[in-house]
C-alpha cells in the first residue's frame, strides 16, 4: 500500500472513531507511519485530506444515487432503488458512512461542515428532484418535494444509524417496510 493510501485509511478510521476536530495531523501521520511533509505533499492540509477522503467515497455513492434516482413514472420503484443505494453503501462502507453522517452534524461554520455540505446538498437535490418529477403523476405532492426529500433521507439515515448501533439489520425486509410506510404518508 502506498503512503497516500495509508494516510487516507488512517485518517478515515481516526475521523470516524473520534471526530474530525478531535484528530490532529501528528496523530494521523504517526498512525500511518509517515511524516508530516508526506501528508502535506499529498493533501496540502488536514482539510485537503478530508476533501480527498470524501471525494474518494462520494464519487462512487453519487454515481449509484444518480442511477437510482432516475424517475421513470414509477415512484415506488424509484424510492426502493434509492433506499437500496443508501443501505448497500452504508453496509459496504460503514466507517466512511459513519464519518459522513457525523460531519453533517458539525457546527455550520466548522471546516468539517463546509467540506461535506456540498456533497450533502447534492444528495438532497437528487432525491428532491425525484419528488418534483413525480408531481406530474401524483399532483397531491405539489409543493411538498423538499419535505419529502428531507424526511425520506432522514428515515434512511436513521435506519442506518440504528443498524450501526445494533438495533436493526439493514436487510430487504427492513427496506421494504420503511419504503412502504413512507409511501403511505406521501400519497395521502
Amino acid at each position: 500500500m502506498d503512503n497516500r493510501q495509508k494516510i487516507l485509511e488512517c485518517a478515515l478510521a481516526l475521523f470516524a472513531e473520534r471526530g474530525y476536530d478531535a484528530i490532529g495531523v501528528q496523530e494521523i501521520v504517526e498512525n500511518a507511519g509517515v511524516t508530516k511533509p508526506t501528508l502535506y505533499h499529498y493533501f496540502g492540509s488536514k482539510r485537503g485530506l478530508l476533501e480527498a477522503l470524501l471525494d474518494r467515497y462520494y464519487e462512487e455513492f453519487d454515481h449509484l444515487l444518480v442511477a437510482a434516482a432516475s424517475y421513470r413514472g414509477d415512484l415506488p420503484l424509484t424510492l426502493r432503488r434509492i433506499a437500496e443505494v443508501y443501505f448497500r453503501y452504508a453496509l459496504d462502507h460503514p466507517t466512511y458512512y459513519r464519518l459522513q453522517l457525523s460531519l453533517g452534524f458539525a457546527p455550520q461554520q466548522s471546516e468539517a461542515f463546509q467540506v461535506v455540505s456540498g456533497k450533502n446538498e447534492r444528495q438532497f437535490s437528487l432525491v428532491e428532484n425525484v419528488f418534483a418529477a413525480a408531481v406530474r403523476d401524483h399532483g397531491n405532492m405539489r409543493g411538498r418535494q423538499r419535505v419529502y426529500a428531507m424526511t425520506f433521507i432522514g428515515v434512511l439515515n436513521a435506519c442506518i444509524v440504528l443498524a450501526f448501533n445494533g438495533y436493526v439489520h439493514l436487510d430487504d425486509r427492513l427496506l421494504e417496510r420503511v419504503v412502504h410506510q413512507f409511501e403511505h404518508g406521501i400519497y395521502s
